[in-house]
């Protein structure tokens, strides 16, 4: 089982994160500074964070990098399942703060930019802890089941947007939902 779907990680192995997640203390629309979008040149799979999100193997359903952290997969247009969920769970639960496709809004920061940045770890941590700014508060998430069993589909879709190799908008094609996608969901649901 990852670690998304295992336990929220320890308050510690977020330092930075808000801010990373944030870019600031959610001030007014009119002060919120623009995030730069994140490019990476041409074939380049390693993020400003460091990661390389190759993926490498299949787990529980999921596709992750050689370091076990979760990543998307995309050959000839079709989006592995895990992605395609997040574009879903995200929409459900994230967009009416951070925009539609995680484009961010004039409320929160655009998280197409701000997975790109930051680790896999401290972005967890942020969804699950939740953040205080000055005019406005991210919610903890780390117990609501419909954000915390799919925080990694989340996290994949978020990254397969911020470096273009998905659209915007629903994926056209996803693959199908693997059996070992569908025991994790039911385990963590259950829980």
């Amino acid at each position: 089982m990852a670690l998304a779907q295992a336990e929220a990680p320890p308050a510690e192995a977020g330092a930075g994160a808000a801010a990373a997640v944030s870019g600031t203390d959610a001030a007014p629309a009119d002060a919120m500074p623009e995030e730069e979008p994140v490019e990476l040149a041409q074939g380049n799979t390693v993020m400003p964070s460091g990661h390389d999100i190759t993926p490498v193997e299949m787990e529980d359903g999921r596709w992750r990098n050689d370091e076990g952290i979760p990543t998307f997969n995309v050959e000839d247009g079709v989006v592995d399942f895990a992605t395609f969920n997040g574009f879903r769970r995200y929409h459900a639960e994230c967009h009416v703060c951070h925009g539609p496709d995680g484009e961010g809004s004039t409320y929160a920061p655009a998280l197409k930019n701000s997975v790109l940045r930051m680790d896999y770890y401290d972005f967890m941590q942020v969804v699950a802890s939740g953040k205080q700014g000055t005019n406005s508060v991210m919610p903890a998430f780390g117990t609501n089941k419909n954000v915390w069993c799919y925080i990694d589909d989340i996290y994949v879709y978020l990254l397969a947007h911020g470096t273009d190799t998905i659209g915007r908008g629903r994926p056209a094609q996803r693959a199908d939902k693997p059996d070992e996608y569908t025991a994790q969901e039911d385990a963590c649901m259950s829980s």
